[in-house]
């Protein structure tokens, strides 16, 4: 039977250090600080934001919330993004996804200054997570790469299979696993016999956004699992994109879903404010 990896302990000892970290850095008069821009009355984006209020609290990161009307223009909330650019106590930027219709989403991401990009996004920091020498690290999949370390999961020679291509995840882990020396494979709901590539992987990461896509006949004798998929089946049950109960036969280790990957992803927008913050202060 797999050992469970839990997001939530490693998540609490992480943001316990982030908290730690934070205390040092007041002693020389800096403060992290985080602005969170929400735009409409997205229920779930709702519950997101005031779950990142709370972390930013019980770190002592300052967090400053705009949250604005669905019908706010374009041009309004790229002056806010100019005004939060040059404000000194902001060390990270982060505008919740999705955004209205009538806003485009690039040109919003796009005009975050890279040095405040805490999310990982603008196509400056993309570039330099591609080429090996990145300044912010997207959140989700440096919360997955936290997780493989807090299991002393190796990844040098291994074969990863990364099933899902978004821009969020599935792209920038498969680079991150690359800078860490494994063989990847980054394929996708339409990959030709994907049964035949999951089989293959030593680790894999499945964030492809598809209830229980991934049978846990499937899944390779030892194999570790880390399931990135939240999917809604029924009005209340929560299922990943792997099969977990078949999996966990057969799996060395495995994210469940819930309490899996899910508590990494603020944590390191924490840990990325913090980062932000400390070059802010010099340090690096």
């Amino acid at each position: 039977m797999a050992e469970i990896i839990d997001g939530k302990a490693i998540a609490a000892r992480l943001r316990e250090e982030i908290r730690q970290e934070v205390l040092r850095l007041g002693q020389k008069k800096v403060t992290p600080g985080l602005a969170v821009v929400l735009v409409g009355d997205d229920p779930a984006s709702r519950v997101y934001v005031s779950m990142k209020e709370k972390a930013c609290a019980e770190a002592g990161i300052y967090s400053d919330e705009y949250k604005l009307p669905a019908d706010t223009s374009e041009q309004t909330l790229l002056e806010l993004i100019d005004r939060l650019n040059r404000d000194e106590r902001i060390d990270g930027i982060l505008v919740q996804l999705p955004l209205p219709d009538h806003i485009d989403e690039s040109k919003i991401l796009e005009a975050i200054s890279p040095q405040k990009d805490v999310d990982g996004f603008h196509p400056y920091n993309v570039g330099r997570l591609a080429t090996g020498n990145p300044l912010f690290k997207p959140c989700t999949p440096y919360g997955v790469m936290k997780m493989l370390e807090a299991i002393d999961c190796d990844l040098t020679g291994k074969e990863v299979v990364v099933v899902g291509r978004s821009n969020i995840v599935g792209k920038p882990v498969a680079l991150m696993c690359l800078a860490r020396h494994a063989t990847v494979t980054l394929c996708h709901s339409r990959t030709r016999d994907l049964a035949e590539v999951v089989g293959r992987a030593d680790v894999l990461i499945a964030a492809v956004g598809r209830p229980e896509l991934i049978r846990g006949e499937w899944i390779k004798e030892g194999a570790v699992v880390i399931d990135v998929g939240v999917n809604r089946v029924g009005e209340k049950k929560l299922v990943g994109d792997v099969e977990f109960a078949a999996a966990s036969k057969r799996a060395s280790a495995i994210t469940p879903v819930p309490g899996g990957v899910g508590p990494m992803t603020i944590t390191m927008l924490l840990y990325n404010t913090l980062e932000s913050a400390r070059r802010r202060a010099g340090e690096a």
